[in-house]
């Protein structure tokens, strides 16, 4: 059986893969990653993750929720509503990308944590998974789960980049840890902590266009780069990567099967 991977965040809807959306997908499935998540970040990128998700239905399944980043005094709460629309009306495999960023700006943190608690809230409601973004945030996010979670919150906390033991805070809580690119960078503490985290505890993603592993670091990411990351965690654990596609691709589905 070929190997096969999930890739569990991917901006694929995003206008740097307008002219050739169709190619990077087709080069995703030929790696082995035949099941794509897409977060989705606010009003603007629900029509071209809808329409994307309709073209390709056995490969891209659509989140929805509203990014922190997004998170704006005047609007949020009209951007919310929305979101409680669609969640409404269609089926959704998570409700995200949701969370809290204060490395752009910290105007906004109150609402931040607003929209955060208002969209666990769905979750909870919906039974369905989180998809937490957390940039220079994670001890708050963490502390937002632990105050929510009931035992039937269930997510991933995506782009992990925080300590050991924030890991094994956010492990404790029964969420996943998304391990991308940044892995593989150079300078990345990410090895040191993924050495003591059990596969069993991860989950794979790219955050493309975003932060693309080496060697494509600062060019344009894809889905079909999955394979390296789990390469690096293979060497990291000193397993087979088959091992790593495996283990993170059961975790994907228990998560998401909801």
């Amino acid at each position: 059986m070929p190997t096969r991977y999930i890739d569990t965040h991917a901006h694929l809807y995003d206008a740097q893969f307008d002219e050739t959306r169709e190619e990077d997908i087709q080069r995703a499935l030929q790696a082995g990653v035949d099941r794509i998540y897409l977060p989705n970040c606010d009003s603007a990128t629900i029509s071209p993750m809808m329409a994307l998700v309709k073209q390709w239905p056995q490969n891209c399944f659509a989140m929805m929720g509203l990014h922190p980043c997004y998170v704006k005094e005047e609007s949020y709460r009209q951007e919310l509503a929305l979101m409680e629309q669609w969640l409404q009306q269609e089926k959704f495999a998570a409700i995200g990308e949701i969370g809290l960023d204060y490395y752009w700006d910290t105007t906004f943190v109150a609402q931040q944590k607003e929209a955060f608690s208002r969209q666990i809230d769905w979750a909870l409601q919906l039974g369905l998974p989180i998809v937490i973004h957390t940039r220079s945030s994670l001890t708050d996010g963490i502390e937002q789960v632990r105050t929510k979670q009931n035992g039937g919150l269930k997510g991933v906390f995506h782009c992990f980049s925080g300590t050991l033991d924030e890991a094994r805070q956010i492990v404790d809580q029964g969420f996943y840890l998304g391990i991308g690119g940044t892995l593989t960078f150079k300078k990345s503490d990410l090895p040191l902590i993924i050495e003591h985290i059990g596969l069993q505890h991860i989950l794979l993603e790219t955050d493309a266009p975003y932060l693309a592993p080496v060697p494509y670091r600062g060019k344009r990411n894809e889905s079909a780069y999955i394979p390296l990351i789990a390469d690096k965690i293979a060497e990291i654990k000193g397993c087979d990567t088959e091992e790593v596609a495996r283990v993170t691709t059961e975790n994907a589905m228990a998560l998401f099967a909801g």
